[in-house]
């Protein structure tokens, strides 16, 4: 099945991006509505370009809610956010996803596969709308990059990538998410528990691969995970409560 299809332009990333944190939010406030929604506040969140880093906390610290923020999935009421120097408030909705697709390689929590695409499909698809990580990923030859990313996460075998995504077991989907994420060499590589449903030496074996495509990339890493074991793997651990604080929901004042 082919997945090409003709890409809208692309934001382009300012020259003075460079220079810039690869990410950059600054008196931010985000408020999810209900009456069970809270408020997120952010004063100051950098991160430097190529830097490693792991954020942890408890649930409901609002981990998931800061990376939302970071893609430019969900817009704060106040503040800004910017990744590799482009304030996402001056983006439309389709810019904004144009730009996630072209510059940041996600791992949702959910994985977000398309049930109905094959394993390989599922991680070219990012290249559809990107390309300059179709270039990256070798072009018409995205294809071995995908199967060598797949072989890499313990998914090699050809039957393996021929399969419809829904077949797949839960850590089985997680190792595909992550190959879509890191393919053609994404600036920002953002995941959300990557390693939750993997078994320790799964584990390991993906953050082997995530860490050396992020430095082949020369590329940002932010990761949420629970285990702080994980930390000595990377340039800064951060807790939510360093850099955030959570209040009751509702408008931004």
């Amino acid at each position: 099945m082919s997945l090409a299809v003709a890409a809208p332009d692309v934001p382009a990333v300012p020259a003075a991006a460079a220079t810039a944190p690869a990410v950059a939010v600054a008196g931010v406030r985000f408020a999810w509505p209900g009456h069970a929604g809270f408020a997120l506040e952010i004063e100051r969140f950098e991160v430097a370009p190529g830097e490693r880093l792991l954020l942890t906390g408890p649930s409901g610290s609002g981990k998931s809610t800061l990376l939302g923020l970071l893609c430019g999935i969900i817009l704060p009421a106040r503040g800004r956010v910017e990744v590799l120097g482009t304030d996402f408030a001056t983006l439309s909705g389709a810019a904004r996803d144009r730009f996630r697709a072209a510059h940041l390689g996600v791992i949702f929590q959910m994985f977000n596969l398309l049930p109905y695409l094959s394993v390989l499909d599922n991680v070219l698809l990012p290249l559809s709308f990107a390309p300059e990580r179709r270039a990256e990923a070798g072009g018409a030859a995205a294809a071995a990059e995908a199967r060598r990313l797949l072989a890499r996460l313990g998914l090699e075998a050809d039957g393996v990538a021929r399969q419809h995504a829904a077949r797949l077991s839960v850590g089985q989907q997680q190792r595909v998410a992550a190959a879509r994420a890191l393919i053609g060499a994404p600036a920002i590589v953002v995941a959300d528990e990557p390693t939750s449903a993997l078994d320790r030496g799964t584990q390991q074996a993906f953050l082997d691969l995530l860490f050396a495509e992020v430095a082949r990339a020369g590329a940002s890493l932010v990761m949420v995970s629970h285990d702080v074991t994980l930390g000595r793997r990377f340039d800064r651990v951060v807790g939510m409560d360093e850099v955030a604080r959570v209040a009751p929901g509702g408008p931004a004042p």
